[in-house]
């Protein structure tokens, strides 16, 4: 705590006093102010951790004035308010504008230092938190500025502020989640929490428990009662992924929640009322699905009131090189790997690809990417043999791009094979060596692509 910055304001010069010195003993960094405009001036001045603010000051604006000030200029600084004469609604009016804590005058130095204390680790957690809710919005984030992505997200901000239910429909790997994320984070109950269920991952015999717990002793195991998926996210939302796999008598409990609005827990007697608003997704067909008798057609109409097409990656290829960006930087971020660039071949490449996987695909090969190749350039050799051999056999790719590509590479195994001996390479392909230099200068192949593996074949 010894490198903390603490302002203390008090309207008395012997408070301001007394506590710098007991303070500064203590090793904290420590300054004051006489008044509430003075600590408003000294805020944005100093940006200290912590203000130890007085409630009642005769000049000016009050402790409490001054706080409300404080949090609306957005500062994240940690109030401790301090007063002679406080009373409960002060102190409840203080933590409400966002104080930390209420402490009451005669000041005992061991009191305040243990408050002191707990303040500091309070807006640590604090901090904590949001740097980890701020990693966890980049991580969910959508990219993509093509016309079908503008359209998906103008539909998310109107489906997000209703309670409707929602079916998020796409192949798998396209982002399903990322858009019930979405319609979470921009919806009313953003605040509450998001509790998402694989239905695929889940046994048939454990999903029932899962999703709406279970009393102690209610099967072989149960040595206490747990709460369900259901009662988790009472007041928020519930993601229901990979729907289209769940059971047929799953089903039923699901449509009697989502109807009703309530349930029992496994081997439980007590009806246990819920609020929350269900997120359905699935890479099947339902339609389908209910046709061959897999899925209840109630079900199926009760939870497609809003249906959320999310599109395939080779249905945007434009927005390849904004995603390839996001991941390359979030991975040479999260790998310490210094800030990689793919080259303009390479990039046409991947938008010239298929991608069967979509857009986890697309991640998993620039994770790939970042952390096996040397290079602060990702060129197009470095990309993987499946990949091009599609790309070659796509009728969108120039011949001449395909062309170049093959004879690039046709080149370095043949260098490769020789020990990059230039005149057995030379007469292995049948051509002088003068030609074969100026291929390898048109292609970018030096020896050095073999030293660090960045030329991967």
């Amino acid at each position: 705590m010894a490198d903390m910055t603490i302002l203390v304001v008090d309207d008395e010069p012997g408070v301001r006093s007394s506590v710098k010195g007991v303070l500064e003993d203590e090793g904290f960094k420590v300054f004051t102010a006489g008044s509430g405009e003075e600590c408003l001036e000294q805020l944005t001045k100093l940006k200290p951790d912590v203000v130890l603010l007085d409630v009642l000051m005769p000049s000016g604006i009050d402790g409490i004035e001054t706080l409300r000030r404080i949090k609306e200029m957005g500062s994240d600084v940690a109030v401790i308010m301090i007063s002679g004469h406080g009373n409960i609604d002060m102190a409840v009016e203080a933590m409400e504008l966002g104080a930390l804590d209420f402490i009451e005058k005669p000041l005992s130095i061991d009191r305040m230092l243990i408050r002191l204390s707990q303040a500091l680790e309070k807006k640590k957690i604090q901090e904590e938190y949001w740097l980890l809710k701020k990693e966890m919005d980049e991580r969910y984030q959508m990219v993509g500025e093509s016309r079908v992505m503008r359209e998906l997200v103008s539909k998310i901000q109107q489906v997000a502020p209703t309670s409707s239910t929602v079916l998020i429909v796409g192949k798998n790997g396209t982002g399903k989640e990322l858009v019930a994320r979405a319609i979470h984070r921009n919806s009313r109950r953003s605040k509450q929490s998001f509790i998402q269920v694989n239905c695929a991952a889940i046994p048939d015999d454990l999903i029932e428990s899962e999703l709406f717990g279970h009393e102690k002793g209610a099967f072989t195991g149960a040595i206490a009662s747990v709460k369900g998926k259901f009662e988790q996210a009472d007041g928020g939302t519930i993601f229901l992924d990979e729907i289209g796999d769940m059971s047929l008598r799953t089903q039923s409990k699901v449509l009697r929640v989502l109807e009703e609005k309530d349930f029992t827990r496994i081997g439980g007697r007590d009806i246990i009322q819920v609020d929350v608003r269900v997120i359905a997704a699935t890479n099947k067909d339902l339609n389908v699905e209910v046709q061959q008798e897999r899925f209840r057609e109630d079900l199926f109409y009760r939870l497609n009131v809003i249906p959320i097409h999310v599109p395939s990656l080779r249905e945007r290829p434009e927005d390849i090189p904004l995603l390839a960006a996001h991941f390359t930087s979030r991975f040479c971020r999260e790998n310490g790997k210094r800030e990689k660039k793919i080259s303009q071949e390479a990039m046409e490449l991947l938008q010239t690809y298929k991608w069967p996987g979509n857009v986890r695909e697309l991640k998993n090969l620039i994770e790939r990417l970042v952390i096996m190749v040397p290079s602060n350039n990702i060129k197009a050799s470095d990309l993987p043999d499946s990949l091009m051999e599609d790309c070659i056999s796509t009728s969108s790719m120039k011949l001449r791009e395909a062309r170049n590509e093959f004879e690039r590479r046709f080149i370095f195994q043949a260098l490769q094979r020789n020990d990059w001996n230039i005149t057995e390479t030379a007469n292995q392909l049948g051509i002088e060596r003068t030609n074969l230099h100026r291929k390898m200068r048109q292609h970018d192949i030096n020896r050095e692509d073999a030293r660090d593996d960045s030329f991967s074949i």
